[in-house]
């Protein structure tokens, strides 16, 4: 997947300065880092720029600043990166202007520098001509490896590969081979499981996947649109009911495509929104009026261990129940489990993206056994979605 695309094989970075564009939004409080997942993920690009002697200009962004504000400086970031590196960071209180320059200036070859928040000007995200120009003058190449920010067309995440040589990071070149054997071209056959509270959100990725996996499971709320178009009294569950059109529609869709849906067969139901709520399992013909259905049942989850098994390839989206409420939890939680075993067996490629995924994975004590778990949230539904995503096409090889 990656040859299609620039990569730091492809470029001598000793001497260069290097602006290289990361994810650095990771989850704070009280002005320290509470989960440093994305520094990590970042770490061995910085490394390996810097210990070939390149120049390391670090561009990110932090939050949804309207202007500068200090809540939302990248400097303590920055100190956080630096013990999870064992490296200094320096750090210039701005991304553009005499401040940055100077910064910029007093690097020698391997040293590392973070400048300030690149929301901090409204220009970044306008993707302003002027804007990059000026982020352009202080660098040789640019290197993305910020894959959660390439659905963005930014001046950091887009702009500057116009401008400037352009080269896909480690991290990113990770992503893009982990969806390649995904998607693109996976071994078959390829199994997707959907979930999540809503079909309107999914729309689009459903309709894509259709096309392009032999099966797909829908959970979570989502799978109650998908039963209540098919006449199943859902009782008090969330459903989007105007949406059955669009169900039968993805469903028609689905089958012109040799797709078969894998849709729950039974359901755990309670009464109330709450952990540890009374409940019960129920056949879908059986579903009380009042109830509401909060997880799939013993047998759907029997259903989804056989696609599983009869996979090469899992793609997985979203949960499969109200994951963040015990015992709601068990269906995705079961099934991560299955997946994760028959991963570690070398029977399954398998590879996971999106906020809510990556917590029930790591709920689940499985998310450093799938081939492949995507930290970004947007951009991996907009690549499932077969959306290209601006921040990756600049950097393929023309």
């Amino acid at each position: 997947m990656t040859k299609t695309f620039r990569t730091l094989d492809d470029v001598d970075v000793k001497g260069k300065r290097v602006l290289l564009r990361v994810d650095l939004n990771v989850p704070m409080e009280n002005g320290r880092v509470t989960d440093a997942t994305r520094l990590e993920r970042v770490a061995p690009t910085i490394t390996e720029i810097s210990g070939k002697g390149g120049k390391v200009i670090l561009l990110a962004h932090f939050g949804r600043p309207k202007g500068r504000d200090p809540k939302e400086s990248l400097k303590p970031v920055a100190e956080a990166l630096s013990k999870v590196i064992k490296r200094p960071v320096a750090f210039a209180d701005d991304c553009i202007g005499e401040v940055a320059a100077k910064a910029v200036a007093a690097l020698k070859d391997g040293d590392i520098l973070c400048l300030e928040n690149t929301r901090f000007h409204k220009e970044e995200e306008k993707n302003d001509a002027g804007f990059v120009a000026e982020l352009a003058k202080l660098g040789d190449i640019w290197v993305n490896d910020a894959f959660s920010a390439a659905h963005r067309a930014h001046a950091s995440t887009e702009g500057l590969g116009h401008k400037l040589p352009a080269y896909a990071g480690r991290t990113m070149q990770a992503e893009l081979d982990a969806l390649g054997k995904a998607l693109e071209a996976p071994t078959k056959p390829v199994i997707a499981i959907i979930g999540g509270a809503k079909v309107s959100t999914k729309i689009d990725l459903l309709e894509n996947l259709v096309t392009k996996v032999d099966a797909l499971v829908i959970g979570g709320g989502m799978a109650n649109t998908f039963l209540h178009a098919q006449g199943v009294a859902v009782g008090k569950s969330l459903a989007e009911k105007d949406l059955a059109p669009t169900a039968l529609r993805i469903m028609e869709k689905a089958n012109a495509a040799n797709c078969a849906i894998i849709l729950p067969v039974d359901a755990v139901v309670a009464n109330q929104f709450a952990a540890n709520a009374p409940s019960h399992a129920y056949g879908l013909d059986a579903i009380p009026a009042d109830g509401m259905i909060l997880d799939v049942g013993p047998q759907s989850i029997a259903r989804i261990h056989a696609a599983i098994d009869d996979a090469a390839t899992l793609v997985w989206n979203g949960p499969l129940g109200a994951f963040e409420l015990t015992p709601f939890d068990r269906g995705t939680v079961v099934s991560a489990k299955h997946a994760a075993e028959r991963t570690r067996a070398k029977k399954l490629i398998s590879v996971a993206g999106g906020g809510d995924t990556v917590a029930a994975l790591n709920q689940a004590g499985v998310a450093g056994d799938f081939s492949y778990v995507s930290t970004a949230g947007g951009a991996f539904l907009e690549w499932m979605e077969g959306k290209p995503l601006p921040g990756v096409e600049v950097l393929k090889k023309a």
